[in-house]
């Protein structure tokens, strides 16, 4: 971002974009709403803590190394008290740098996850230019069997314009057994969140998905996505 300021607290349209994420949840019964952090942490911390709504129940779990999504998901779990796990059903998890999406397709994706009583659910959008981006893989049935990471990727998965939006729903009693399987055996022999689908979808369990406007879930990574968000926005606000 070219910025000393922790990525999640840049700002579109006057809300850091850490609390735009937060307030897209405000329609759904939360047990709890982890952040997981590492970079600057006690400034991310201080930050939700004094703008964080009442009732999104926040807490927060510390990433002590960058060791990859898995790595970080797993991390969010410990910050998950154990009267909370005793009511929780599903996980939600989402990356803070999608200031854009919106509760109704939140909403869709959890009616989605419940009314096909899927084991996961994933995110996806179509693009022109996937570059970048993990790609869906589905069988001949239309099912999601694994997302595999652009530099992973083969030449026919490059192919694919279906993209992984990092966000995803999972059954909560399967997903810590799940993250329990996956190990670093990629390119960047980081712990990969996305291979928690493989391991549900090997194991027999139907992964679901649901696809999403591709406004909505463009994450914000350098200055020029920024502004593209902040003009995104301002068009939602004036009813564009």
């Amino acid at each position: 971002m070219k910025s000393d300021l922790p990525k999640p607290l840049h700002e579109v349209c006057g809300t850091s974009m850490v609390m735009h994420v937060v307030h897209s949840l405000e329609s759904l019964p939360l047990v709890a709403t982890v952040i997981v952090v590492g970079h600057r942490a006690a400034d991310v911390t201080s930050h939700v803590q004094h703008h964080a709504p009442a009732w999104a129940r926040i807490q927060f779990a510390t990433q002590q190394e960058q060791n990859g999504t898995g790595d970080a998901a797993a991390v969010g779990l410990t910050g998950v008290t154990a009267d909370d796990r005793a009511k929780a059903t599903v996980v939600l998890v989402m990356p803070g740098d999608t200031p854009l999406l919106t509760s109704h397709t939140i909403d869709r994706l959890l009616t989605e996850h419940s009314e096909a009583k899927n084991a996961a659910t994933v995110l996806t959008a179509v693009l022109d230019d996937p570059t970048g981006y993990g790609r869906i893989v589905r069988d001949t049935g239309g099912n999601v069997v694994r997302i595999v990471e652009h530099r992973d990727a083969s030449p026919d998965e490059l192919n694919i314009r279906e993209i992984n939006t990092g966000i995803y729903l999972f059954d909560f009693d399967l997903f810590g057994p799940a993250l329990a399987g996956i190990g670093t055996n990629n390119s960047q022999s980081e712990y990969y969140l996305t291979d928690v689908v493989a391991v549900l979808a090997s194991s027999g369990h139907t992964v679901g998905s649901v696809i999403a406007p591709a406004s909505e879930t463009a994450g914000v990574n350098d200055p020029q996505q920024l502004a593209e968000a902040e003009r995104e926005m301002l068009k939602r606000i004036q009813g564009r």
